[in-house]
């Protein structure tokens, strides 16, 4: 990726004060693009977008994607060149709380965004952040690719098939025509400091090894495609640029995770971070009943080692080292937050 590609560029990051869109934000903002940021405000305290200041280094904008007028009109003072689409409700078990609320924002909001953007002589490009989730899990033990049907069992991971379809609908109907790039990446399980979300595994961790309690683990046979959250990141950024310059032949989805056959289960990841985390940490398995979750999920990810000429930076042990260190200093002194952000930044990209 070509750094230098994204100084000065116009960029909008919807979502940006979530977990994935503060750090898409700031490693924009180091790049030098002018970045502007769409969505509501922080649902998580602490949040990395707050402990960052990253209101102080971009133009930050708070409001709701469901609401079309608003929406268009703050976007069209944005006027955008490139935009990256990262609101969603990210959560699989808070959609079977609010399926409804999960439908309005994962594919209303998509649909608003896309018509709001529709009429703008900037823009070139546009990717929508999705997940491996999207596809019809038959359980499968070798990874999806970017052809296998779309599908969902819970209602978080059938609204981001709809974002997917939402997405192809307005390329083929509107965006084709302009000649503006419009993909979608699907990452796969994304980990790394700053996430403080509810019922999601590494942050369930942290809080509990902070209260020196036993982890409680939902399913610890479960596979994931886990991932630092710098490498969908890059992929998005490496796409972004793929799109920017060749919109005709990068205007579809991609898949991005770990690699092939690397894929753990959530006891390995969880012994892992224990031995990392030291002072006698351990956890046990949950007994009660839970919503169901898919047990096996992977991802094949040829199409974007061979097309973008992307591929994973840090395997799983420096994808979990990277982790507890950040959450190990923030947790220390909240002031350090910039200096560890920036640092593994800096390493990342080195």
């Amino acid at each position: 990726m070509n750094n230098n590609f994204w100084l000065n560029k116009n960029v909008l990051v919807t979502g940006h004060t979530g977990f994935i869109g503060s750090w898409l934000c700031l490693i924009l903002t180091k790049f030098g693009a002018k970045v502007n940021g769409y969505a509501l405000n922080p649902i998580t305290d602490p949040s990395i977008f707050k402990l960052t200041g990253l209101s102080d280094s971009m133009n930050s904008v708070i409001g709701d994607l469901r609401n079309m007028e608003i929406c268009s009109k703050e976007i069209s003072q944005i006027n955008p060149e490139i935009v990256f689409h990262l609101a969603a409700q990210p959560l699989v078990r808070e959609s079977y709380i609010n399926p409804i609320d999960t439908f309005s924002t994962n594919v209303i909001g998509t649909a608003n965004l896309f018509e709001a953007l529709r009429d703008s002589n900037s823009l070139k490009t546009i990717i929508n952040f999705t997940t491996d989730k999207c596809y019809e899990n038959k359980e499968w033990v070798w990874g999806y690719r970017e052809t296998d049907r779309l599908g969902g069992f819970d209602p978080y991971s059938t609204s981001k098939a709809c974002s997917e379809l939402v997405t192809n609908s307005y390329r083929e109907s509107f965006y084709n025509k302009k000649n503006v790039g419009i993909a979608t990446l699907r990452a796969g399980n994304v980990v790394g400091g700053g996430d403080w979300s509810a019922n999601r595994l590494i942050p369930d961790i942290i809080k509990s090894f902070l209260k020196e309690e036993k982890v409680i683990i939902r399913n610890p046979n479960a596979i994931r495609p886990w991932q630092h959250v710098f490498e969908p990141l890059n992929g998005l950024l490496l796409l972004g640029e793929k799109l920017y310059n060749d919109p005709i032949n990068f205007s579809e989805p991609w898949n991005i995770g770990p690699d092939e056959n690397k894929d753990y289960s959530v006891s390995w990841v969880v012994n892992y971070i224990s031995e990392l985390w030291g002072n006698g940490a351990s956890w046990v398995v949950d007994q009660n009943e839970h919503p169901h979750e898919a047990t096996n999920l992977m991802l094949d990810c040829s199409k974007a080692k061979y097309n973008l000429g992307w591929k994973p930076n840090w395997n799983i042990e420096s994808t979990l080292e990277k982790t507890v260190e950040w959450y190990k200093i923030v947790s220390k002194n909240k002031n350090d937050v910039i200096d560890i952000t920036n640092k593994q930044i800096t390493s990342f990209y080195k």
